[in-house]
């Protein structure tokens, strides 16, 4: 194969020296995480196995992520243990959460003295808890002598894929580096062509200058070109032998890595048969195991077994991972399934689910609890409901609400048919809880009622317990707070003597967040509960309390706080595969950019969360809400399909802290429409439902009344700014407003004074923040007021961008233009890298340009560059 390794390696010239620099560099405790980046068949592992010839005196440590079947959690964590050894081999044999065995790595690693390589081969294939030790890793490796190494494709990550969205949070981060190997040239297909028979421009026409592809072709051994890299590599496979055959085709089956004493137990394998195949290129030895060349060749082995012959292989191969002792659960559910062997999937699926919920890898474990439903004909109905309850509990987790609910309907069913009733009443407040997040508010309440109404003839129980906080959430969410801070501490009373701290951490976080509707101070009591979360371990309740921690700070235009407890919970959110809570987070967030003015991000944030018809009801309507305003400021199209479908939303969730807000929203887009009364309408229906608001989300009722002309009256106290301007002093209310950092509110204050100063003011503010209906309105009330000489505003020429690009993407274009990288950008304008990825696509959408420097050339054309410089 050297012939291979060299076809391989040719114009890698500079990622060698790159990756040579991170290793010098780490090598010196100042540690690397290098992703590299390409296609399949690019050549990424070839160039790890150079790396590896030219570091002999590292430590190496490999794992790979497996495409074959829903990946074990942490499986290259598994693997590098089984090397490694020490502590950390330990910690997974017995079990222990993720944290220690993230710790316990990076302790065994970070050895001064010695430079350790951790290689993860095929990371687009990571199951949740891989990824997020990458994260784990890459904050922490800084001061270690580490280099780590990850490889993965980047030719099919969709915009919401979690390598993706880990990638963008990595990128941020100075120990992180970036190699990305790119196909051949024709130049060097052509070197590579040389002294075959092959046309070199025809075999660069059909490869593209992949290498895998290439190297295929060549060492087809056939007159002709191959079509595929598929029918290149089937092609080398005809020329062994029939015993090799099946052999491979075996292999194929296994997977990637196939361990010798497995591969002999399933087919028998003669030594003869190992030596043909290792002769002929399509597998290579590795200590006790043989690996594939490449997924695309053992891809292409295994799907030419035909399908009567794949299911008693898939058998044989389970038979043998049993006799073997084989404790990789997820690996057994694979084989399982292939061979149509559901006891077995039952057993393995279901184990296989709740350890990767043990290890908080969500996706993986919803995958499995689905594998195993789709095998449960026959089944005790008490096992199979079992099955649902946990699916439903993980889809939630997810944000796959409706799926989380159609779960618990089927396992209601179930346990009725059982005669469970405490299994019963569980599901059936996790229902209702489920129907909220849907916006079915109205069903819910009764569900939650009927099951503690089953739970309390059983006395005090966890069930009771869980029963009593969720409907405390649920009178919370409703404006129902004096019950549901009842409710809280009856959920504690129980919780406390039976030593349940997630359930106590929920009532605790119920209770805050209703004392804080009714005017109650509730940070300590969130805190706390979020301290007992973290503390004991309970992830999902821990979410739960950032989330809410982070909405107080926003309601109450506490930016400082905002912006400390946002990355600390996103993150905790992210790392934990906790995408409900991270989207509620980052929809909050949205919320705070769009109140500091900061339209640009708060919309782009917005997008991102509506990207492919996500996320589930309860968090889609404040995107909605907030994108349909931001819009309506600006003139801009489709505002109203973004209010139209958020007021649908909140009216669903019957909750007065979704409704007022969106109602608002839909008064202030009627009012900038010039429609009066329509605006007056919203504003009343708004206050409505005001009585169940906190005081802040009521005096912003009240204002809209009195700016609307309704003659109602506010509900209650409100916040200074509020009462300001309810108190007819708009430029008091207009410097709180500014002392807050709301300028927004603060033109909006002074626009209801008389006086020509304040109005000016308003015109001035409203102008530069880019709103072009207030700044109508403000004109016309000026024109009103007989005020003279109203400036008439930058003219559209120099108002509007001649490609429609906004003040933020003309601000990334500029930094496109001076060479920053994504993670530069994102720094110098001190946003995300994924709100930066969003801005990039659309400059490059606007300018027609198919690439950044495609970009900066047209801006450098078209004179839209303004001096940026690196």
């Amino acid at each position: 194969m050297g012939n291979t390794e060299v076809m391989q390696l040719l114009e890698r010239e500079a990622q060698l020296v790159s990756v040579g620099e991170y290793a010098a560099q780490a090598r010196q405790g100042d540690g690397r995480l290098v992703l590299i980046a390409g296609e399949a068949g690019v050549g990424k592992s070839a160039l790890i196995d150079r790396v590896r010839r030219d570091l002999p005196e590292a430590a190496w440590f490999w794992g790979g992520c497996d495409g074959l079947f829903i990946p074990r959690p942490l499986g290259p964590l598994f693997d590098i243990a089984d090397k490694l050894g020490g502590e950390l081999l330990e910690l997974c044999r017995a079990g222990a959460p993720r944290e220690e065995l993230f710790g316990a790595l990076l302790r065994q690693v970070a050895v001064p003295g010695m430079l350790h390589v951790l290689v993860v081969e095929d990371a687009h294939w990571a199951d949740a808890a891989t990824i997020d030790l990458l994260r784990f890793l890459g904050r922490r490796v800084r001061d270690a002598p580490v280099l780590l190494l990850v490889t993965y494709r980047d030719d099919g990550l969709t915009a919401t894929d979690p390598l993706r969205v880990a990638l963008g949070d990595l990128a941020t981060l100075p120990s992180v580096r970036r190699v990305s190997l790119p196909p051949l040239s024709a130049a060097a297909v052509a070197a590579l062509a040389s002294g075959s028979d092959l046309d070199p421009a025809e075999l660069y026409r059909l490869t593209s200058g992949n290498p895998f592809y290439v190297s295929q072709a060549l060492q087809a051994g056939l007159g002709v070109l191959p079509a595929s890299a598929r029918d290149a590599v089937l092609a080398r496979a005809a020329r062994v032998g029939a015993e090799s055959r099946a052999v491979l085709d075996a292999a194929a089956l296994i997977g990637t890595r196939v361990e010798l004493a497995l591969l002999d137990l399933v087919v028998g394998c003669a030594p003869s048969s190992i030596d043909e195949l290792l002769a002929s290129g399509l597998l290579a030895g590795n200590g006790g195991a043989l690996e594939f060349r490449h997924e695309i060749a053992r891809l292409a082995i295994a799907e030419a077994v035909t399908a009567h012959r794949r299911g008693s292989a898939h058998a044989r191969i389970l038979a043998s991972l049993q006799a073997l002792g084989c404790d990789d659960d997820a690996r057994m559910a694979f084989h399982a399934e292939a061979a149509d062997d559901g006891p077995a999937v039952l057993r393995y699926a279901g184990a296989a689910a709740r350890r990767a919920t043990a290890l908080a890898s969500h996706r993986e474990a919803a995958a499995q609890y689905q594998r195993a439903l789709r095998f449960t004909r026959g089944a005790d109905p008490a096992t199979v409901a079992a099955l649902y309850d946990g699916f439903a509990r993980e889809a939630s987790l997810l944000d796959r609400w409706q799926e989380a609910a159609d779960a618990c309907e089927r396992a209601l069913t179930l346990w009725r048919d059982v005669g469970d009733r405490l299994r019963e009443a569980d599901t059936l407040r996790w229902l209702a809880s489920s129907l909220c997040s849907l916006s079915r508010g109205d069903e819910s309440i009764p569900i939650a009622h009927a099951a503690i109404a089953l739970l309390e003839p059983y006395g005090q129980t966890a069930e009771l317990a869980w029963a009593y906080a969720n409907l405390a959430g649920t009178l919370m969410g409703r404006g129902a707070n004096q019950d549901a801070i009842e409710t809280a501490r009856r959920a504690q009373g129980v919780a406390g003597p039976l030593g349940l701290t997630e359930v106590l951490s929920d009532a605790l976080n119920n209770e805050a967040c209703a004392v804080h509707a009714t005017g109650g101070e509730c940070a300590g009591t969130l805190r706390r509960a979020l301290d007992i979360a973290l503390a004991a371990g309970h992830e999902s309740a821990a979410g739960r309390a950032y989330v809410n921690l982070h909405c107080i700070h926003v309601a109450t235009r506490d930016w400082a706080a905002a912006d400390s407890s946002f990355p600390e919970g996103v993150t905790y959110c992210d790392e934990h595969d906790l995408t409900t809570y991270a989207n509620f987070l980052r929809s909050e967030r949205a919320k705070a950019l769009e109140r500091m003015a900061r339209w640009d991000e708060a919309a782009a944030v917005c997008q991102e969360l509506l990207r492919d018809g996500g996320p589930s009801p309860n968090i889609r309507l404040w995107p909605l809400c907030l994108l349909g305003v931001i819009r309506a400021r600006g003139n801009e199209p489709a505002a109203w399909e973004c209010l139209d479908e958020a007021a649908g939303l909140a009216d669903g969730t019957g909750e007065p802290q979704c409704i007022a807000p969106v109602r608002l929203a839909r008064a202030e887009a009627c009012w900038l429409d010039g429609r009066l009364a329509d605006a007056r309408r919203e504003a009343e229906l708004a206050d409505d439902r005001a009585a169940g608001c906190d005081a802040w989300d009521r005096g912003a009722v009240a204002v809209w009344l009195r700016r609307t002309g309704s003659d109602r009256v506010p509900r209650g106290a409100v916040p200074a700014p509020y009462q300001r301007e309810l108190d007819g002093d708009w430029v008091g209310a207009a410097g709180l407003w500014t002392d807050l950092g709301c300028p927004y509110e603060a033109g909006l204050a002074l626009l209801g004074s008389t006086d020509e100063t304040s109005l000016r003011e308003a015109l001035r503010i409203f102008t530069g923040l880019g709103a072009p209906a207030v700044v109508r309105l403000s004109r016309q009330r000026m024109r009103e007021l007989g005020v003279q000489s109203i400036p008439a505003g930058p003219r559209t020429a120099t108002r509007e961008h001649p490609l429609g690009l906004t003040r933020r993407e003309r601000e990334v274009l500029d930094l496109i233009c001076a060479g920053h990288t994504n993670a530069e950008i994102a720094g110098t304008l001190f946003i995300s890298v994924k709100t930066v990825d969003h801005h990039v696509s659309a400059v490059l959408a606007k300018l027609d340009a198919p690439t950044r420097g495609a970009a900066a050339a047209q801006a450098a054309t078209l004179g839209l560059r303004r001096g940026a410089s690196r």
